[in-house]
């Protein structure tokens, strides 16, 4: 009997589609930390458990993509079909179907890439030119005169600022110049709004701001425009720029960043209640310092007054009045000395007088009085005769073109009583005017209710 041997067969590496499945997974999960991928958005689909599953294509090929709840919070702009977008994600592999996806961690618009990439160029080019040097950047005002705000008034942003000053220093004036925050004119609008607060100069801090939003959303405050109108400005600017985690060219080149506008308005505003008790405190240092200069003040006049009783005034004042009663009697000597001297002239200048007797001279001028008096009268007389005929054409005359006249013959005469001027038109009253009447007798007072101007 011939024994033949049968080949043994050679033992084969066979797996199963789930270690397939599995293995493929991993190794793209290794090569594929994470990718940036580009494409149109497609096939949306949000179910209740919050996932958001959509399609992500371009000309030639799609692939499916995943992104989970809790990744969705960090979006800034609301994915909807047909937007192109920049996806970032890891590649994976959906065992149970075999289908291959992408796990995404963040979505952006199509575009910010080279808006990111704008971006940085500036940055670097106005760095390199000293816009962010801390050497130019200004203080802010302690207690500012007022705040001015640009923004757009019609944006949360504002309403977010006006709200917090009103809270921290309701005093203190705002003053809003409107722009545009958002769009192709917004950055032409905000330079023009910085000049005018600068050129008016009704404020001293500005308050440049609007809420959060994509790069783009945020482009108006990356332009070059704005970054050399904030540089230029001579007041202070606070950039409160989106959300905490938004920078922007405008919060670079700022004398302040804030990261919302809620945090701009509270570094522009004082703390009222803090001046409150500053000014407390001040009033009580004051009173205490006054107290203590009453203090001095009282010592020093019980001080005085001690050194005033030991050197009473008694003896001088007795030494003064015997002084004085020797100074009245030298005086009393003087006057009568001075007396006697000139009753002596005054006999002697008597007896020569009498050697001149003036009687005839006083005789003849007393004639020439009386003649001269005759003729004075005669000439009053006749001066008064005609001023009394002056007087009576004249009161003829007066009495003819007088008011009172008028008012005899039956007429009245309409007077302002504030003012005394006399209403001649009714374009000189309106209705609730009080007007004073006079009459030929008596006068009296009435109220305007009604005016015919015919």
């Amino acid at each position: 009997m011939a024994i033949t041997s049968t080949p043994r067969s050679t033992p084969r590496n066979i797996i199963t589609v789930t270690q397939l499945n599995r293995e493929t997974s991993q190794l793209l999960a290794e090569h594929f930390l994470s990718v940036l991928v580009e494409g149109e958005l497609s096939n949306m689909a949000q179910p209740s458990s919050g996932h958001l599953y959509f399609t992500l294509k371009d000309a030639n090929a799609q692939v499916r993509c995943a992104m989970f709840r809790t990744q969705q919070r960090r979006l800034a702009f609301k994915p909807e079909n047909g937007k192109q977008v920049v996806v970032k994600a890891q590649v994976s592999l959906y065992e149970p179907r075999g289908d291959y996806q992408l796990i995404v961690d963040h979505i952006e618009e199509a575009g910010d890439g080279a808006l990111r990439r704008a971006f940085d160029a500036l940055k670097l080019k106005l760095s390199g030119q000293g816009l962010f040097d801390v050497a130019h950047k200004q203080s802010l005002p302690t207690l500012p005169t007022a705040i001015g705000v640009i923004t757009s008034p019609s944006g949360a942003a504002i309403r977010d600022i006006l709200t917090v000053l009103q809270r921290r220093f309701a005093a203190i004036p705002v003053i809003i110049y409107p722009a545009a925050v958002q769009g192709d004119n917004a950055k032409h609008e905000i330079a023009k709004a910085i000049a005018a607060a600068n050129r008016l100069k009704q404020c001293d801090v500005i308050i440049l701001g609007r809420g959060g939003g994509s790069l783009e959303d945020l482009w108006a405050f990356n332009e070059e425009l704005v970054a050399r109108a904030i540089f230029d400005s001579k007041i202070p600017i606070i950039s409160a720029v989106g959300h905490e985690t938004d920078f922007t060219i405008a919060d670079f080149v700022a004398d302040w960043r804030a990261a919302t506008p809620s945090a701009a308005a509270e570094y522009a505003s004082p703390d009222q209640q803090q001046w409150l008790s500053r000014f407390i405190s001040l009033e009580s240092q004051l009173q205490q310092q006054l107290q203590r200069k009453l203090n001095q003040k009282q010592q020093t006049l019980d001080w005085l007054s001690r050194r005033l009783q030991q050197q009473h005034p008694g003896q001088k004042l007795a030494g003064n009045a015997r002084r004085m009663e020797e100074l009245e009697a030298r005086l009393k000597l003087a006057i009568h000395a001075k007396i006697r001297h000139m009753t002596g002239i005054i006999e002697a200048k008597t007896a020569k007088l009498g050697q001149h007797n003036p009687a005839l001279i006083i005789n003849s001028h007393r004639q020439r009085q009386n003649y001269l008096r005759q003729r004075l009268f005669a000439a009053i007389r006749h001066k008064l005769e005609q001023f009394n005929q002056r007087l009576l054409n004249s009161s003829q005359t007066l009495h003819a073109v007088s008011p009172l006249a008028t008012l005899s013959r039956g007429y009245a005469m309409a007077i302002n009583p504030d003012s005394g001027e006399i209403i001649r038109s009714a374009e000189q009253l309106k209705p609730g005017d009080m007007v004073q009447t006079r009459l030929a007798q008596g006068r009296f007072t009435s109220l305007v209710k009604a005016i015919n101007r015919d």
